[in-house]
């Protein structure tokens, strides 16, 4: 086995399982009860298979200046998802949507008036 053979098995197991990922979160949006659970499907799951999915590309690309340009983008991604999942998150409960199974007022816990 070369090393080019390595590389290219390596990138494409990335690309599939970052893609599997990204279609798990895709139905999670479908599929999952509340908006509570679709915001966690659509924060996590996402960043990791776009994550995958840019490794996969920078295997692809070598050592060049298109690799530098993916690790930035991913880095980007890396920071921006999950912050803009925490922001909606937090839009939603000041909102007032609470989560459908909601045993106690962890809004009291927080120091966030009940409604």
């Amino acid at each position: 086995m070369t090393l080019d053979l390595v590389i290219q098995i390596a990138s494409w197991a990335c690309f599939s399982i970052g893609g599997t990922f990204l279609v798990i979160g895709a139905l999670g949006l479908i599929r999952l009860p509340d908006f509570w659970a679709r915001i966690h499907a659509a924060g996590m799951i996402d960043t990791l298979g776009s994550a995958l999915v840019l490794a996969g590309m920078m295997l692809q690309a070598g050592l060049t200046l298109t690799t530098l340009k993916l690790v930035l983008i991913g880095l980007f991604l890396f920071v921006a998802g999950p912050t803009a999942s925490h922001a909606i998150a937090n839009a939603a409960w000041v909102a007032g949507l609470k989560p459908e199974r909601l045993e106690k007022d962890e809004g009291a816990l927080l120091g966030r008036k009940s409604s």
